[in-house]
């Protein structure tokens, strides 16, 4: 029974002090920015940048008797006179409210339900406003040890919406109903200061959700702004919770990064963060060990090329630049098969077998994109046959253009010999008579000699047979 008292004792100081600790930490928390109300005549977003789609989702959610405001990138690049990509929009309306306002609405989703409503090619995402949950809600939100956000299907208000958003920039609501754009976070104050700042704690947010930290460098790099400081604290702090990702998703969070026209400065700034690393950890280790400046020269020339080619409305494809970012490492391994007496063909396929089937642990590549790097990578030693019937057999190679562009790529930067890359340059665009005498095996004293005889006795021209390389 003694024991009891002191245990309830116990229990009661330690409440009071759990309280008290509380209560400071409260009093020091910075109070959260009042909600600031922009009228049309304080920004620049017009009626005539949104999509008339989009238009018809905020206007027809409203006479339904919701709320609707555009929000997140849309107003973002709005606000600096973009073009925006899409037009996301949010309500008051749950998942099923939306559906029976639209027709043409199919809901999608598990961890959070979303409506999109076609228009032929368009398609308007409408979500519903998240709440911030609460105990007595089966759907609350659900974060596992390191604090990731594992399930978020719970609404809200705007209000509490506000605060599940990311950076503050991404967090402006573009009210249909008077034109005006609203403002929870104090994120047209950094937008205006070119500030890119998390909403909440850097670090809880972080963890939350890891990829932000991917989302943080492409949107610093795309817009130009800065990483808040307190942000790129955070961001050292727990970058290898980026590892826990599924693969897949990193794979769609890499496309984004570097097919967007800012490869190159964003390889750099994941680089700075350690964030690159953890993408493609064989080649940030052949980058440590680099020689004369290569493979880094030759990755450098390749994001330039995908920037140049997106700025030109050109098209890049993916398995191009992501054979570039894993050359070095199947190089690496080749050698070293070379090294121990391996044939030249089974040391490329072994070593590119081993570099592919690492790095899907981290991003899953897709079947169609690893069998295209492969065939890009496994034409590269192919190259060096220059006699017989082989080049033109490489020549009709499906994935003979991609190959011959990974050469030039591999020639321009010390990787191979230029003499090689000018030699094909000349044979693709040869007629057949060129084609033949540059294929022609080179002839030796002795057989010329032969040859001449021949030609004298017989009164014949002499006949070269082409032989297979």
């Amino acid at each position: 029974m003694l024991k009891l008292k002191k245990l309830t004792g116990i229990t009661i100081i330690l409440n009071f002090f759990k309280k008290l600790i509380s209560s400071a930490i409260k009093e020091v928390e910075p109070a959260a920015p009042q909600v600031r109300v922009y009228t049309r005549s304080e920004h620049n977003i017009s009626r005539s940048q949104i999509s008339e789609n989009a238009l018809k989702v905020l206007y027809r959610l409203q006479k339904s008797g919701f709320e609707a405001y555009l929000v997140g990138g849309c107003v973002r690049d709005l606000l600096l006179g973009r073009e925006p990509k899409d037009f996301d929009v949010v309500t008051n309306a749950d998942p099923e409210q939306v559906r029976q306002v639209f027709r043409n609405c199919r809901l999608i989703g598990r961890r959070f339900r979303l409506a999109h409503v076609h228009f032929g090619r368009e398609i308007i995402e409408v979500a519903t406003f998240r709440g911030g949950g609460n105990d007595e809600q089966n759907d609350k939100p659900l974060l596992n040890q390191e604090g990731r956000l594992l399930r978020d299907n719970v609404y809200g208000t705007i209000e509490e919406d506000v605060w599940r958003r990311d950076f503050t920039v991404n967090a402006l609501y573009y009210n249909i109903k008077d034109f005006s754009v609203v403002d929870y976070t104090g994120g047209m104050a950094d937008h205006k200061s070119g500030t890119l700042r998390l909403i909440g704690d850097p670090e809880t947010r972080f963890r939350e959700d890891p990829v932000r930290m991917l989302r943080a460098v492409r949107f610093a790099v795309k817009l130009g702004f800065n990483l808040d400081p307190a942000c790129e604290q955070a961001m050292h702090q727990v970058v290898d919770l980026l590892s826990s990702i599924p693969s897949a998703r990193l794979y769609d969070e890499t496309l984004k990064l570097f097919l967007s026209g800012y490869a190159l400065q964003t390889f750099e700034m994941l680089r700075h963060y350690r964030l690159f690393q953890v993408l493609f950890p064989e080649t940030e280790n052949s980058l440590a060990v680099e020689e004369e400046g290569f493979p880094r020269l030759f990755l450098i020339r390749a994001l330039e090329n995908s920037d140049t080619r997106i700025a030109e409305g050109k098209t890049v494809t993916a398995y191009f630049l992501l054979a570039a970012f894993l050359w070095e490492p199947v190089v690496i391994r080749a050698k070293a098969k070379l090294a121990e007496g391996e044939i030249e063909y089974l040391a490329y396929q072994e070593a590119i077998s081993e570099v592919l089937s690492r790095q899907v642990r981290t991003t899953a590549l897709p079947r169609h994109i690893s069998t295209a790097m492969r065939e890009v990578w496994s034409l590269q030693p192919k190259f060096n046959a220059r006699i017989g019937s082989k080049p033109s057999r490489l020549l009709m190679h499906p994935r003979f253009r991609a190959a011959y562009d990974f050469l030039l790529l591999r020639a321009e930067t010390g990787g191979a010999d230029p003499e090689l890359a000018a030699w094909w340059t000349r044979y693709q665009h040869a007629d057949e008579t060129e084609q033949r005498k540059m294929t022609r095996p080179p002839r030796s004293g002795s057989k010329k000699t032969g040859r001449k005889k021949s030609h004298r006795n017989n009164a014949k021209p002499a006949t070269f047979v082409e032989k297979d390389g």
